[in-house]
């Protein structure tokens, strides 16, 4: 039977639907209010082959305290790298300075090969280039990588804006986590975000997966 009245010595309560029973700021009564913690899908876009970067510069704002961004199947050209880089301008630039640290684990299919460690070529110290996110594959239909990113408050004008991520590829018939945190050195509203294919002086291309956005209400 639904909850329709909850009585608490001479207080009544009557929550709507969605809403939630607490505690009021004095502790001396009890409230409704949205009940929180639920994911607000925002955007979502899929990847056609020979996109050379995702961009996203709409959808984040200071209505959400915390975006969550899902890689589905996130599948390259060629063996490259997975990167990301932020902007506070739309868009226009994206060249945040960022301080990162990369945990790595990884194990072949013939049990020949593993490891597990921190991969300090992947770090940066207040570099402003792109930040490694995961090792891609290339052609095949078994090299792909799929995980998230979380970015924290970022339209906080008081404090840098925190992120951490995980991902799991598949590569050279090799299964790896790569797990990244870091932040982004700025006081400035973070407000676009971007996604591209990394390999030294070539071009790859992201040529299929899906990237989608969301907020936590």
């Amino acid at each position: 039977m639904a909850l329709n009245k909850l009585k608490f010595n001479s207080i009544n309560v009557t929550p709507a639907a969605s809403e939630a029973i607490r505690f009021n700021s004095s502790a001396n009564g009890l409230e409704t209010a949205s009940a929180g913690g639920s994911l607000v899908k925002i955007s979502s876009s899929t990847i056609s082959s020979g996109t050379s970067s995702v961009s996203i510069t709409s959808g984040i704002d200071s209505t959400y305290k915390e975006y969550l961004f899902i890689f589905n199947n996130i599948h390259m050209s060629q063996d490259c790298e997975f990167h990301f880089n932020l902007s506070a301008d739309g868009g226009s630039n994206y060249n945040v300075a960022k301080t990162t640290t990369t945990f790595r684990a990884y194990h072949n299919e013939a049990g020949s090969s593993s490891g597990l460690g921190y991969v300090t070529s992947y770090d940066l110290a207040q570099g402003t280039g792109t930040q490694h996110l995961a090792d891609t594959g290339g052609s095949s239909d078994d090299e792909t990588a799929s995980g998230f990113l979380h970015l924290f408050d970022p339209s906080n004008t008081t404090f840098v804006k925190h992120f951490i991520s995980s991902f799991n590829r598949a590569q050279n018939a090799t299964a790896g986590n790569h797990f990244i945190g870091g932040y982004g050195n700025t006081t400035s509203a973070i407000n676009a975000i971007q996604f591209t294919p990394v390999h030294g002086s070539a071009s790859p291309t992201l040529e299929a997966g899906t990237i989608t956005m969301y907020g936590f209400k």
